[in-house]
């Protein structure tokens, strides 16, 4: 066996040779004095001769070299090659965070809407830190660190969501064999929690009228203002109303249908047209009805509008963010349909919320369209109502 002071005195020679330490280790010196550990083994299977490098001396001392020769001979005892391991561990460690996040959202993208696919990449592009990093070597303490940049921004729910993401590209990496956990599990609580406020909405029927009038007096682009005037008629979500196309709407039978692939729910949804939202898009269809978008964006025609163009409208008029926002239409009519009397199921429906309850969800597949129909120009006509300064209560009825 070798002993340190052998190791640390072992001189070069004309020939590179061995000085052997035992159980297939020595050490190999060469002419131009390099020391280097290595491990004669034989194939498990192929019986076939073998060596693996355990790294130089003086980094690896003799007891380090000791240690690496038992864990190789620990592998060979349950027939694996230790070459070959350490080939795919080297392999594994060259496969980042970022590689596998982007396979894994490019397989999500049939099933995701182009906002929420957006949205995706750019909540996993908030911690580049984590991006070049072994996706097999990533741990919960350089997580957090990444997370508590985020969280330092003051964007909480943001920091919250971005967790999530990082745990579904982690736990598809687990089933692809690329990482052994998804270390996302061990934050459980380990951000700052969320405060849950509800979407600023003006509700109040004297308030409504306000924000009707204001709206109707836009003095900003025509094709906003339109977008300001629909709003409150269709109450779908802004994304849904920024994205709407030509192709989806049928004036004639008063109908706007949304494809699946552009709702949250993954579900195609039919929004009926009262026929005051018939008659503003009619007017717009004369601005943009050549082009695919019913808003398209000020710079080009071949994008809608941007997300933030109907808020920032708002602001514009007065109101700021704590008062109404783009989303606070659905808050709005929700609110108001329900006080007036229109049946639960009839409103969510409409607003393309889903079944919380499971078991009711699997056998309610109403679509209640006639009922919406009723409803939507019932609304309409109530918010003209307001607009001009009545006590409306005409589409107050009895629940079904």
């Amino acid at each position: 066996m070798l002993t340190p002071s052998a190791v640390t005195n072992a001189k070069p020679k004309a020939a590179p040779y061995k000085l052997a330490d035992e159980r297939g280790l020595y050490l190999y010196v060469k002419t131009n004095g390099a020391r280097l550990w290595r491990f004669d083994y034989r194939r498990p299977g192929t019986g076939k001769r073998n060596t693996l490098s355990l790294g130089v001396f003086p980094d690896v001392s003799l007891r380090v070299a000791r240690e690496r020769r038992e864990e190789a001979r620990t592998k060979l005892a349950d027939g694996i090659d230790p070459s070959s391991a350490r080939a795919a561990e080297r392999a594994a460690r060259s496969i980042t965070f970022e590689a596998v996040a982007s396979e894994w959202i490019e397989r999500q993208r049939a099933s995701l809407s182009p906002f929420t696919y957006t949205k995706a990449q750019w909540m996993l592009a908030q911690v580049p830190s984590l991006h070049a990093r072994p996706v097999a070597e990533l741990n919960a303490p350089e997580v957090l660190r990444a997370l508590r940049k985020i969280e330092a921004r003051g964007t909480i729910e943001t920091a919250h969501r971005v967790k999530q993401r990082i745990g579904q590209v982690m736990r598809y990496a687990v089933a692809t064999g690329r990482a052994e956990r998804d270390p996302t599990a061990d934050l459980r609580g380990a951000l700052a929690p969320v405060v849950t406020t509800s979407r600023a909405a003006v509700t109040d029927p004297a308030q409504v009228a306000d924000l009707l009038r204001a709206l109707d007096g836009y003095q900003g682009q025509s094709i906003t203002a339109a977008a300001l005037r629909l709003a409150p008629l269709l109450f779908a979500r802004p994304g849904n109303l920024r994205a709407m196309e030509w192709a989806e709407l049928d004036l004639k039978a008063c109908e706007w249908r949304i494809p699946a692939g552009k709702m949250k729910m993954r579900e195609a949804h039919v929004v009926p047209l009262a026929k005051q939202a018939v008659a503003i898009l009619r007017d717009l269809h004369a601005m943009t009805g050549r082009g695919q978008y019913v808003f398209p964006s000020v710079r080009t025609l071949a994008r809608p509008m941007s997300e933030n163009t109907v808020n920032a409208a708002l602001r514009r008029l007065g109101f700021d963010r704590d008062t109404m926002t783009g989303h606070g239409f659905r808050a709005m009519a929700a609110t108001r349909l329900n006080e007036l009397g229109w049946p639960p199921d009839v409103i969510e429906r409409q607003l393309a919320h889903a079944e919380r309850n499971k078991v009711r969800a699997a056998y309610n597949r109403a679509q209640y369209l006639t009922e919406r129909k009723r409803m939507m120009q019932a609304w309409a006509d109530y918010l003209d109502g307001l607009r001009e300064g009545a006590n409306v209560v005409a589409i107050k009825r009895r629940r079904a």
